[in-house]
């Protein structure tokens, strides 16, 4: 039975790539206004299931639920235009771009002088300004290239990309690797708020310290399976670490 709160599910998945199983029948639910914080080692499959869900790898076998009906995109295009925005690591923004052109990228406003289109910097830095600030970033300027920030700083403006666009889901590989502690507490901050401004989120980390405390559910994988999905106020991080490690029952809730 569906649930009636979800805005992701995903039934039976299955992915192998030659002889090398992904994804060995996976299940997920992930509700509106809900982080879940995907969880597991290299090889775990983390990485394909999203893939799959953003659009860059069709499934072998499944299903997958978004709003109620069954998608199957075949270009990530084709999920980014439901609402369905993935930030990779290394790959969130252009760093030789400024700020406002990655902000804006794939969707400048033009400005019509006859049959010729120009894009309408003035309003853009208007609208990307306040939507940056809206979520507390504060950047020198608009028009310094991106190779300029931080890390932090980078995965910020992202988050407050997909905000501004309507992103429905919002996926982040890896935020907060290679970050400093104290920009890895703002990252999570901004996380937080995302949720808090009605997006669902999930968040693949390696880290189960730094996910813990800002996921509402966490799910662990395991050589492509899924081995544990749990509320977060329902197991200590202890337990989960333990499982992770194979010294714990993987009990899933």
């Amino acid at each position: 039975m569906r649930d009636p709160d979800a805005l992701l599910e995903v039934r039976g998945l299955k992915k192998a790539f030659g002889g090398v199983v992904a994804l060995r029948g996976i299940d997920l639910t992930l509700e509106r206004r809900q982080i879940i914080g995907l969880v597991g080692d290299n090889g775990a499959g983390k990485s394909t299931l999203i893939k799959i869900i953003s659009g860059v790898y069709p499934p072998d076998e499944g299903e997958i639920q978004y709003e109620g009906k069954p998608i199957r995109f075949s270009s990530p295009m084709e999920a980014r235009g439901v609402g369905i925005e993935t930030v990779y690591q290394h790959l969130a923004l252009i760093p030789q771009m400024s700020i406002l052109r990655n902000f804006f990228l794939g969707k400048e406003m033009l400005r019509r002088i006859g049959p010729f289109g120009f894009m309408d910097f003035n309003d853009m830095r208007g609208i990307c300004k306040e939507a940056l600030e809206g979520l507390g970033i504060r950047v020198r300027c608009l028009d310094e290239d991106v190779s300029f920030l931080s890390g932090g700083e980078r995965q910020a403006v992202a988050i407050a990309r997909a905000l501004h666009f309507g992103a429905k889901l919002l996926i982040l590989d890896e935020p907060t690797a290679a970050l400093s502690v104290r920009e890895t507490e703002t990252v999570l901050n901004y996380i937080i708020e995302a949720r808090n401004r009605g997006l669902a989120v999930i968040f693949i980390t390696h880290s189960l310290h730094q996910v813990y405390p800002v996921a509402d559910r966490l799910v662990i994988l395991e050589h492509g399976r899924k081995i544990g999905d749990f509320k977060r106020d329902e197991v200590a991080l202890e337990d989960l670490t333990g499982i992770i490690r194979g010294t714990q029952t993987k009990d899933s809730s």
